[in-house]
């Protein structure tokens, strides 16, 4: 591999979100006292950097590394949700009650190297790379899980992601070693040619390799049955934590997912097709069951996230240009509203107690009008009411399906909506047709959270509104992908 080979430009927005990090652990070592919100602004100057490098990219489809990284806009768009994500997140930390906890630098590196090993698993064209990013990932976040230490249920979350993630880490390694053992090469690229001129049926041990990839994928996806970690992890880690880890870890796990699916199955399988109906059947009513029972929201919401990865999963289904634009635009609107469903758990937390039980939303129209109502936009568009962002994005997943003629699959998905409908509306119910039946102490408006908040709302409903132009961006660059 020549020098001229690394293209290094092309992998700008990993080089800007490492040195940043790096920066942030410099400083905080060299002047203890620095202010913790220098971080905060050290932090998003580096997004910032790296967004700029991301649109620099556009349309470029250009290699690195020997080919070992792509930035191709499937990649690029990616980038987007992962720097948006990270950003959404670091807002939420500064509300009151995660103060002592998030705002020192090792938080803000870690969601830095954490955002870093995400662009490198949707960029990676080489199963080492992907690989890499993975472990990248998931070592951060592993910390960033018990980053609050005095408290039980975080180091709980911490030491449960991590023995479950170290099974997961090994499922994919394994996996790629029996993909290696029979074509000779890591790169996806060479591997979509051998499996071309050597069907996948006359090859058990690829794939049983790729089976035992899309397990450990499946793991960060939060797809059943590898989702048993979500609840427990959600609820244990801070509110920020939980909104960058439902949102930014899933798109990135899917980003990986759809590259490898494509280079090693590529639609010729119908039992393959067969076996992933079952998982996103199943991780849909399982999610969606599971949440009624939840009388804590951050619980709720991890189970609504394992329904929401059986919705992406008919999208990969589908195996059309549809069905991948139909996964990047839910991944995208999705990101939106989980983390603006978060943003109000952070909204409303103080110091003296954490707003997440669903007996706190009592009354909460009466006393945050204004939050209630952002609340409710968030719990329409998870359920997949018009005319918000999630109507439009299940529309896009479920039509595609329909045209490749899984019916019967868009109606499972169809009866989960509205099982769905019982605990999101039970949220709104709450907020506005129940009464308060304890005083809650509620902390004074963080502008920075608010702000957070008023980004996902209006996103929420733009894209819910005006979604044709980003779809038919999308549409255009997922041709190629295919």
């Amino acid at each position: 591999m020549s020098l001229s080979s690394l293209n290094l430009p092309v992998v700008a927005p990993v080089i800007t979100l490492s040195l940043t990090g790096f920066v942030i652990v410099g400083v905080s070592l060299i002047w203890s006292k620095v202010s913790r919100h220098v971080f905060l602004l050290l932090s998003l100057l580096g997004l910032g950097l790296s967004f700029w490098f991301t649109t620099s990219l556009w349309n470029s489809n250009t290699i690195a590394f020997g080919g070992m990284v792509v930035a191709d806009n499937y990649a690029l768009f990616f980038n987007f949700i992962f720097l948006i994500s990270a950003a959404l997140s670091m807002l939420l930390s500064q509300g009151e009650h995660e103060q002592g906890h998030l705002l020192n630098a090792e938080y803000f590196a870690l969601m830095l190297f954490a955002t870093v090993g995400m662009v490198l698993m949707a960029a990676g064209s080489n199963l080492l790379v992907l690989f890499l990013g993975l472990e990248t990932l998931s070592i951060s976040l592993y910390v960033l899980a018990g980053i609050k230490r005095t408290e039980p249920k975080s180091l709980e979350a911490a030491f449960k992601y991590f023995l479950l993630g170290a099974f997961s880490s090994a499922f994919l390694l394994y996996g790629i070693a029996f993909i290696y053992g029979v074509t000779g090469s890591l790169s996806l690229r060479y591997i979509s040619n051998f499996i071309s001129s050597a069907p996948l049926a006359s090859q058990p041990l690829l794939l049983l390799g790729g089976l035992l990839v899309v397990a450990g994928l499946g793991f960060k996806v939060v797809m059943f049955p590898f989702h048993m970690w979500a609840p427990d992890v959600y609820e244990g880690a801070a509110t920020p934590v939980t909104a960058f880890m439902a949102t930014g870890s899933k798109a990135a796990a899917f980003a990986a997912l759809l590259r490898v699916l494509h280079s090693l199955f590529d639609g010729a399988s119908t039992d393959w097709m067969v076996i992933l109906s079952v998982l996103a059947v199943l991780t849909m009513f399982v999610g969606n069951l599971a949440a009624i029972a939840q009388a804590n929201v951050k619980r709720m919401l991890a189970y609504s996230s394992v329904a929401h990865a059986g919705y992406v999963l008919i999208g990969l289904i589908a195996w059309s240009d549809a069905g991948t634009a139909g996964v990047l635009f839910y991944l995208l609107v999705y990101m939106f509203m989980t983390v603006g469903a978060f943003a109000v758990l952070s909204f409303l937390s103080s110091r003296q107690s954490e707003f997440v039980m669903l007996d706190d939303f009592r009354g909460l129209a009466f006393r945050k009008p204004a939050v209630a109502l952002a609340m409710a936009v968030f719990m329409f568009s998870l359920a997949g009411l018009p005319p918000t962002a999630g109507f439009v994005g299940k529309f896009y997943l479920f039509s595609a399906a329909v045209k490749a003629g899984h019916t019967p699959l868009v109606v499972f998905a169809v009866v989960n909506s509205v099982i769905s409908l019982y605990y999101y509306l039970g949220v709104v119910v709450m907020m506005f047709m129940r009464k308060t039946l304890r005083t809650l102490s509620i902390p004074p408006t963080v502008p920075l959270i608010a702000c957070a908040l008023l980004v996902a709302v209006l996103a929420s409903c733009a894209l819910g509104l005006f979604p044709s132009y980003l779809m038919d961006t999308i549409e255009h660059f997922a041709v190629h992908l295919l």
